[in-house]
């Protein structure tokens, strides 16, 4: 048994070497850098036994050692380097001398960066997400099932906490049905290595900070996997950890210093309470304790105030983007991390990539909470986050209140939306109704198919960038009690399933009219900008009716929503000012023609309506 790690933790105070287990020179990270990056700095984290007693060496023209820094293990040294313009592309050694020992060399490359528009372009309002959790998605290559030597060996899909197989290769061989579907971005999960004994099938308990976990491929397939999702229309976000990390980690195992992640007496997990760092009046022991507190006990808090972990974290960042050229990136448990940290890390990235979008998950039920985070310093916070958008929650939680009758209905959403003052740029938030930590959208609204249409309708017509996660489409189910029952394998993405879902073929009726649902108002949207950037006029609910428009110079879109058990007929005079004199709108969803003088609107269905000029025939 391994021991630990507040045992470990507890040796490190007297000795934070484990040198026998490491060869002389372990890793070099980043492996490679590029030139003519934003900023010329780069500090390298050199890992190896008793490396921190040799002298290092290098010499390439426009690359100029800085300094070298000694940390408390020996074990490892800390380099800096600066990259002037005037490099070029090559490779070069990189020395580490000691008297009377054989020097050791690591050849250092600098590469050509790729300029293509098409890389790290941003993941806007004109776009919808599909999330996946790569493990359960699709099995494109049973070789990678196992891997020897990792602390989890083998699949096992009968049990919810196991690894199951799923990996990129999968995800690649569905593409086409992604963009049938209208999905313009895919967010995965964290792909990188979770070496953890059990139940890291998630991604978020990171080993290897710079390798795709090999049970889903490889780097290289990573980044063809971008490639072609470039090549096809299709956006990549990427999921990153900067809170915590998984503790069989090389940094974790063999601490630079004791001060690499924050240390208490006794395992001390964070309260999780977002108001003991906005509260003015709140304790410091509790704001500590939210933020410094450990998110598991296999997941070490990663102390960000430390300069070296702060430059280990952003250069990673800034590594993936360039070497993979995804499009935006989902910030993991964005509270938990140390504000002036995430607001320099913001600062950082966006100087290399401008037009990189950022979102961070905020998992509130207050937009006053969201903003709270969000860029700008709307609400006297004091700081500037530099954050441009959150998961927002509230908006998630105002739709099913709509749709379910909850906490004051359809009044609450409205009640939500009114105060979008509140942010810089409301437009920037991710709308969403379920992930892989929430109970599915179908066992939501009671498994209610005109309810599931509704929240789906308001979803894919809302302001923000729209996410749903994988297989809501096709009706998969499940409350959040474990949260491994909201991450099931999608059917027919592995070899010898008994259903295929990826194809009509294999839905029931009930699947198909689901699926060609979400795809019907999912390709409209794709195709309609008054839904993507136009702006939103909502009207206050009346009688159960709620009504919200998305508009711009060229279209109108109409969504009414009857909260009410019964068909009401809607007279629309009140809503003169947005149908602007118009006679008739088309039902996006069943292509048919209706007068707009009188809607009839069934219970619990939210109708799409396109306005049309009145010289449509």
């Amino acid at each position: 048994m391994r021991k630990s790690l507040f045992l470990m933790l507890a040796c490190l105070l007297g000795a934070l070497s484990v040198s026998a287990q490491i060869p002389a020179l372990d890793r070099v990270e980043p492996m490679f850098w590029w030139v003519g990056m934003h900023n010329p700095d780069l500090q390298l984290i050199v890992h190896g036994e008793n490396i921190g007693s040799r002298n290092v060496q290098l010499s390439y023209p426009g690359v100029k050692l800085i300094a070298v820094h000694k940390v408390e293990n020996p074990n490892y040294l800390f380099v800096d380097l600066r990259i002037f313009s005037s490099a070029v592309p090559g490779t070069f050694p990189i020395k580490f001398v000691k008297a009377g020992e054989k020097t050791l060399t690591y050849d250092y490359a600098l590469r050509k960066r790729n300029q293509s528009p098409s890389r790290a372009q941003g993941v806007t309002d004109k776009d919808l997400i599909y999330l996946i959790m790569p493990d359960r998605f699709s099995n494109g290559n049973p070789n990678n099932d196992s891997i020897h030597g990792m602390r989890e060996e083998g699949i096992n899909r009968a049990k919810m906490f196991s690894r199951h197989g799923g990996d990129i290769q999968g995800i690649m061989n569905h593409l086409d049905y992604l963009k049938d579907l209208g999905v313009t971005a895919i967010w995965l999960t964290p792909a990188v290595e979770n070496d953890e004994p059990s139940a890291s099938y998630h991604g978020y308990a990171v080993t290897d900070y710079y390798k795709i976990d090999p049970r889903y491929g490889t780097n290289e397939l990573y980044k063809q996997f971008v490639d072609k999702c470039h090549s096809m229309g299709i956006k990549v976000v990427m999921d990153l950890v900067h809170n915590h990390a998984g503790t069989e980690g090389y940094t974790i195992q063999d601490m630079p210093m004791k001060s690499w992640v924050h240390q208490w007496p006794t395992y001390t997990k964070s309260n999780f309470k977002y108001e003991a760092i906005m509260d003015p009046h709140g304790s410091a022991a509790d704001r500590k304790q939210m933020l410094d507190g450990w998110f598991d006990r296999r997941m070490a808090d990663m102390n960000e105030n430390n300069p070296y972990v702060q430059h280990f974290l952003t250069q990673n960042h800034i590594w993936w983007i360039e070497y993979a050229g995804v499009d935006g990136l989902r910030l993991d448990t964005y509270p938990y991390n140390d504000p002036r940290y995430m607001a320099q890390w913001a600062t950082d990235v966006k100087a290399q990539f401008p037009h990189l979008s950022i979102f961070g998950e905020v998992l509130a039920t207050e937009p006053v909470v969201e903003a709270f985070f969000t860029e700008g310093n709307t609400i006297n916070r004091g700081l500037d986050t530099h954050l441009p958008g959150v998961t927002d929650a509230a908006i998630k939680d105002g739709i099913y209140d709509a749709v379910m009758g909850w906490n004051g209905g359809v009044m609450r959403l409205y009640e939500l939306l009114s105060q979008d003052f509140l942010y810089k740029d409301p437009t920037r938030n991710v709308v969403f109704l379920d992930n892989h930590d929430m109970s599915r959208v179908l066992s939501m609204v009671k498994e209610d198919v005109t309810c599931y249409k509704s929240a789906f309708a308001m979803l894919m017509t809302m302001r923000g960038v729209a996410q749903m996660y994988y297989g809501d489409e096709i009706l998969m189910k499940n409350y959040s009690n474990p949260d491994g029952l909201v991450r099931s394998d999608f059917p027919g993405g592995w070899p010898g399933d008994k259903d295929n879902k990826f194809v009509a073929s294999g839905r029931t009726n009930k699947e198909n009219d689901a699926f060609n649902y979400v795809r019907t108002l999912a390709n409209y949207r794709k195709n309609t900008p008054a839904l993507q950037t136009g702006k939103l006029m909502q009207y206050l609910p009346e009688h159960g009716i709620y009504v919200y428009f998305r508009y711009d110079k060229l279209k109108t879109v109409m969504v009414v929503f009857n909260s009410g058990d019964k068909e009401q007929t809607v007279t629309t005079d009140r809503y003169s000012e947005r149908i602007n004199g118009a006679l008739k709108a088309r039902n996006v969803v069943t292509d048919e023609t209706v007068e707009l003088s009188k809607l009839m609107v069934p219970a619990k269905t939210a109708l799409v309506l396109e306005i049309l000029p009145n010289n449509t025939h």
